[in-house]
């Protein structure tokens, strides 16, 4: 029983002798937690403005689209994108490209309409662990034909 006693205090005294290491550097922050999705929405300058929509989770591209298309509400923005009855969005991603199918034509869309529909669906994208490098093409499902153009958010990246 002595033998375990000291072997016990051994332990704890060479403990002792452990020097706390310095600060280090962590990686980048989580990413996915939120209270809510950040859309994007003009300002009275015509400048794009984030807006968080407090909806308890970050939710998918898609659900994020949707309620962009629902409008600013009284937030005092407006939105370069007219409404659409069926704010169901396809969204399909590859490791560099977000494919969105938009229920819209491009008439009802300006530039910075499309600016908002990218940077919303890139936020999602980059929040939930998603690369700042990828592009955005989007497509309207309404008869009109695709642009073809793979882009960013001029916000993000």
């Amino acid at each position: 029983m002595r033998r375990i006693v000291w072997v016990a205090v051994a332990v704890l005294l060479a403990g002792c002798a452990i020097q706390p290491s310095g600060v280090t550097r962590g990686g980048e922050a989580p990413t996915g937690v939120a209270p809510g999705v950040t859309l994007y929405f003009v300002d009275a300058h015509g400048q794009l403005r984030p807006q968080l929509r407090r909806t308890g989770r970050l939710g998918t591209v898609s659900e994020a689209l949707a309620l962009l298309l629902s409008g600013p509400g009284t937030s005092g923005l407006r939105t370069e994108i007219a409404p659409s009855a069926t704010p169901r969005t396809v969204v399909t991603t590859t490791p560099d490209t977000i494919r969105l199918m938009m229920p819209l034509t491009i008439d009802d869309v300006t530039e910075l309409g499309i600016h908002q529909i990218v940077c919303t669906a890139l936020g999602v994208h980059v929040q939930s662990g998603g690369s700042r490098n990828t592009k955005v093409r989007v497509r309207f499902t309404l008869p009109t034909p695709e642009s073809g153009e793979r882009r960013t958010c001029p916000l993000i990246g």
